[in-house]
């Protein structure tokens, strides 16, 4: 069956499963509809600007204050910033796509993370973690307290069933699940993708500046779910992740029993082939800020906590340009997946699955292959079609884990991706 979705970003969607369970002209009636509990769950404080608040009224079976106490369980390789453990050097790194579960793993247990920086506690930084699964979660739940998950999927579709209604992400899609909602995933196979945990300030849209009113993302490709919900009496776990550890705690209840809702705070897709690419039809390629689909900003303007940003299929006309990206250094860190195709950077080893983190001042671009072939290419217009890269982009430095700093797939050789570069000056 097709899922229905509600059009836009940031809008106060309203949506119902049953008619007439949502309350005419107040939030919390003296008693709520069809014997329904009113509950408000807020993503931002009361009392920040309305432009940025986001809170949403739940009508919902049983209240979510109906639980048994939490208890610790273990971490897996899930880690929460602040990272301290392992050295953070200045090289360059990379992955190869991180190995599909050897035995049943659900979403939460196939969580690895990569590294971070901030500190979740103050609301600050992101975790950049490989998520791979092959089992769907039936009788078990997620919610993270922490920080909200951008889910990209590189393998295999993901059905999400949240507190507000359901979302199916494929490749080529990205999902947004806010902080304190409460989830579970379904899978159909194996599958494998990334996720960016933004312990900041949500994500939003960037402002366009100079671009005008159109182009990048528009709002109203972003998809929030539809009410649906789970009743009945049963056992299931709901697992927590609170200050950088998890916890559990054993319902007699599903925690998706939401009838009714109305907010802004909810969870959303969108699909990345819906992204309006801007870039140069004179010379020069452009900073890659151009390719900016959601921004988590800071009280700093235009100092990002985290960026997510896509290279997917485009032209390239530049006159006189070398088209790669060039050569740079930047005070922003860049991690960086592929879900499909060949970055156009990157000749080879840089695997769909697979990730690279330059960190702050951390001199890259394009190897010595790439380079020989842009550098003395026939410079007709050009597209690149069967391709998609992102990139989380920080204000911080990504510090490792310990397992992703020893992990097998940590390729021993990248640097020697531009050993090929050679001198051509030329004294006049």
């Amino acid at each position: 069956m097709g899922l229905s979705y509600l059009s836009g970003f940031g809008n106060e969607h309203v949506s119902e499963a049953v008619e007439g369970a949502l309350p005419k002209g107040r939030n919390s009636p003296q008693q709520a509809p069809l014997g329904l509990y009113a509950e408000q769950i807020s993503g931002t404080a009361f009392t920040q600007p309305r432009a940025v608040n986001r809170r949403t009224w739940l009508y919902r079976i049983t209240p979510s204050a109906k639980h048994p106490p939490f208890r610790r369980v273990p971490d897996g390789l899930l880690r929460t910033a602040p990272f301290t453990n392992a050295v953070t050097g200045p090289n360059r790194l990379r992955w190869d796509p991180i190995a599909l579960p050897d035995a049943p793993t659900d979403f939460v247990d196939g969580l690895f993370t990569i590294g971070g920086n901030g500190d979740a506690l103050t609301h600050a930084g992101i975790g950049v973690h490989w998520y791979r699964a092959d089992t769907s979660m039936t009788d078990r739940y997620f919610v993270n307290a922490d920080g909200e998950f951008l889910i990209v999927p590189q393998l295999g579709d993901l059905h999400l069933h949240t507190e507000l209604g359901r979302l199916r992400v494929a490749p080529g899609e990205i999902a947004v699940v806010p902080r304190g909602i409460r989830f579970r995933v379904e899978v159909t196979g194996p599958v494998r993708g990334y996720i960016c945990e933004n312990y900041g300030a949500p994500f939003t849209l960037p402002e366009r500046g100079p671009i005008g009113s159109n182009g990048l993302a528009n709002e109203r490709d972003f998809l929030a779910p539809t009410a649906a919900y789970e009743e009945g009496a049963r056992d299931v776990q709901v697992v927590q992740k609170f200050g950088g550890t998890l916890w559990a705690a054993d319902y007699d209840h599903s925690p998706l029993d939401v009838v009714a809702w109305h907010g802004s705070h909810t969870p959303y897709k969108y699909d990345l082939a819906n992204f309006m690419a801007i870039g140069t039809i004179s010379h020069d390629h452009p900073d890659p800020s151009i390719f900016t689909v959601l921004t988590s900003p800071t009280d700093s303007p235009g100092l990002a906590n985290a960026d997510f940003v896509i290279f997917p299929p485009r032209w390239l006309v530049g006159e006189n340009t070398f088209r790669p990206p060039w050569y740079h250094r930047n005070i922003m860190s860049e991690f960086m997946g592929l879900v499909r195709g060949v970055y156009d950077a990157k000749a080879e080893g840089f695997l769909p699955g697979g990730a690279s983190l330059h960190n702050s001042f951390t001199s890259h671009g394009p190897d010595a292959d790439t380079y020989a072939r842009a550098s003395t290419a026939e410079l007709v217009p050009q597209k690149l079609d069967d391709t998609l890269a992102f990139m989380f982009e920080s204000r911080w430095i990504i510090r490792l884990t310990e397992h992703a700093a020893s992990s097998p797939t940590l390729q021993p050789d990248y640097d020697a991706v531009w050993n090929g570069l050679r001198p051509h000056f030329t004294r006049p």
